[in-house]
């Protein structure tokens, strides 16, 4: 197995080199992960794990990130393959784009060759391809004027707010779309498995789904285009409203909130997001200057849509339209957002108003100021909707105790539970003793289903006998091993100064090709494939005149490399600077580097002759007696060798 290289099919090097060159990993991230800065570096929560206190970390200086919760990191090729599940050249395209790179390419793609990649990107192209048809229908045909921008104008949505969303319509012709694609050298299998359109079972062609529809496209957090919303324009009771694309590898409804793309920045400026159910909400309010807004587009909240919304900000308000029995059927998705962590509000319209309706009838300093004016605490909220059910039915009101206090369990903020018992103790009429002893109860029953659930959990795995089995040891071996790659990486430019063998003389040079000669010099082979891999690559690199450190290998394709380099690259703890106000001091590893690394090399050696000799002693008694001297002959020499490393390291021997 050799590296993987940052060079790619179709992609010339150049390119690539000035993609890396232009791209600044911060700017890219930060679309994704809300970041603070934390000292030189910037931090977040982790996208790819669930976390209360955030460990992502960004360091623009390297232009590296590293992902503590899921052991993840990389340069930001990387970041964009693992968060927006890229290709290696997917990623590039992406960041040539972003920043203006013109792609100079070793070859020319065909269409042909186009639709024959992976599945996953046929999908993102066919998409992209329906979305500019849809758009060039709206604005460009007779039919697309009068019917479908004929509605949008209707809605009062202005041309700058129907291009930022980038909506579109589909003809009334049921094969309009199908027969455009075909044409353009789309194939059947890639228009119907993206949804798009379906067969005829009777003449195998192909139907648009979303026919005299208008669209509302959908995209990923990044601006892929990955589905589509379509809005009959019929009156007809036996037409369903609204229309969504199907699952597919590349659309997936529950992970996805619509308004994401176009929100996040405002999201991130007013750290808080408000949640509304349909398209024309969100475009409204984005229209009329509310930004920080996305729709859950008329299902109930998921895990992953939380998620979704926690990188970029923990404070969220519900929008609702005023009906009482569908503000009651969302309070398990609203219980799930306390449970995730999230400070919740909920805003309540006027009957017979919905935020699409209210936005268009108010100015945007009135629609600011009644949302700030009316929105209230979820726990209050739901206390005092659930009152008004109540009146004074005993039973119920017990009902309605437990219910509040169900949800109060969820809140994992010790200080925000006492302070909403508090509140509901004087809402409820109830003393806080009451509210606690429930709370106590609620919580004792949770965590036993928690305990029940991860014991099934546990009795679910594969039957396998314990008994007696040795538990798994250490390889102290493997442990040196990384201790010199983490090192080459990270001081492999650094000039040391060694002492020759037996004299006080010293010389000059680097960490790698002091710790090249040491292991070449004895023949030492790496028991770790990939490691001997990076060893003999950083080798290669010394006969060219080069010096390989971590920051060459920020570059490469091969993730697995990138993501060591930045992990060796990357310093999650820095001792605090006030220390010597105290009195004490603490020099850094790069103060005593020469130290550090003759000692890695003298554990690795010291741990390789060990094995040696085990080996050599296990052979022993598997041997004829006259080949047993001449092992006994190597051990005396490998225990002497051992007895002197150990002395060099100053152990007791």
């Amino acid at each position: 197995m050799k590296l993987f290289y940052y060079l790619c099919a179709m992609i010339n090097r150049e390119t690539i080199d000035k993609i890396f060159t232009t791209a600044r990993v911060e700017e890219i991230i930060s679309e994704f992960v809300h970041l603070k800065r934390a000292g030189s570096n910037l931090k977040g929560l982790s996208p790819f794990a669930d976390e209360k206190s955030p460990s992502f970390m960004v360091s623009p200086s390297k232009q590296i990130w590293k992902d503590f919760s899921s052991g993840k990191g990389g340069n930001v090729v990387g970041f964009l393959m693992e968060h927006e599940h890229f290709s290696y050249v997917e990623a590039l395209r992406y960041l040539a784009k972003k920043y203006n790179i013109e792609i100079v390419e070793d070859g020319e793609m065909t269409p042909e060759e186009v639709l024959h990649q992976k599945e996953k990107e046929s999908l993102y192209v066919i998409s992209e391809f329906a979305n500019k048809f849809f758009q060039e229908t709206l604005l460009g045909t007779e039919e697309g004027k009068s019917v479908g921008l004929a509605y949008f104008k209707s809605r009062d949505f202005t041309e700058e707010t129907i291009k930022k969303f980038q909506l579109g319509y589909s003809p009334d012709y049921k094969s309009a779309f199908y027969e455009y694609a075909i044409k353009k050298g789309y194939k059947q299998e890639v228009i119907t498995k993206s949804g798009l359109c379906y067969l005829d079972n009777k003449t195998n062609h192909g139907i648009d789904r979303f026919r005299s529809r208008v669209i509302f496209p959908i995209f990923s957090i990044s601006g892929r285009v990955l589905g589509f919303g379509g809005r009959t324009l019929s009156s007809s009771k036996k037409v369903a409203k609204y229309l969504n694309s199907p699952e597919s590898d590349i659309y997936h409804k529950s992970d996805i909130l619509y308004g994401m793309y176009q929100s996040k920045t405002a999201i991130i400026k007013n750290d808080s997001c408000f949640l509304v159910e349909g398209y024309t909400d969100v475009i409204s309010l984005h229209q009329n200057g509310i930004e920080n807004v996305v729709a859950s587009s008329g299902t109930a909240l998921t895990e992953n849509q939380i998620r979704l919304i926690k990188r970029f900000t923990e404070n969220i308000t519900i929008l609702f339209d005023g009906d009482s029995a569908g503000i009651k059927a969302s309070f398990r998705s609203i219980d799930l957002l306390l449970e995730k962590g999230m400070n919740v509000k909920v805003l309540l319209f006027p009957d017979g108003d919905d935020p699409d309706g209210f936005a268009r009838k108010h100015k945007t300093e009135e629609i600011k100021a009644f949302i700030e004016e009316n929105s209230t605490d979820f726990i209050r909220f739901k206390t005092q909707l659930l009152l008004e059910d109540v009146k004074d039915d005993p039973i119920k009101k017990a009902g309605l105790i437990r219910e509040i206090v169900s949800s109060i369990a969820l809140i994992d903020n010790l200080i925000k539970k006492e302070l909403y018992i508090q509140e509901c103790s004087k809402l409820l009429d109830i003393s806080e003793n009451v509210l606690q002893n429930e709370l106590a109860t609620i919580e004792r029953t949770l965590q036993k289903k928690q305990a029940k659930q991860n014991n099934v959990e546990e009795e679910s795995k594969p039957f396998s006998v314990e008994v007696n089995q040795p538990k798994p040891t250490v390889d102290l071996t493997l442990i040196h091993e990384e201790e010199i790659i983490q090192t080459l990486f990270r001081y492999g430019d650094y000039i040391i100064e060694v002492k020759y063998n037996t004299s006080e003389e010293t010389y000059n040079t680097t960490v790698i090709e002091e710790i090249i000669h040491q292991l070449k010099g004895d023949s030492v082979q790496l028991k770790s494939e990939f490691y001997q891999n990076i060893i003999d690559d950083i080798a290669s690199g010394l006969e060219k005149g080069e010096l390989r450190s971590g920051y060459f290998y920020t570059t490469f394709q091969d993730q697995e490399v990138v993501n060591k380099a930045s992990d060796s690259l990357f310093e999650k703890y820095k001792l605090s600077e006030n220390w010597e106000e105290k009195g004490i001091y603490i020099k850094p590893k790069e103060h005593h580097l020469s130290s550090h690394v003759m000692q890695i090399i003298l554990r690795y050696k010291e741990v390789s002759v060990t094995n040696l000799i085990k080996s050599l002693t296990e052979e022993i008694a598997e041997i004829q007696d006259e080949e047993r001297e001449t092992h006994f002959r190597k051990i005396i020499q490998l225990t002497e060798l051992k007895n002197q490393i150990n002395q060099n390291l100053n152990r007791v021997v």
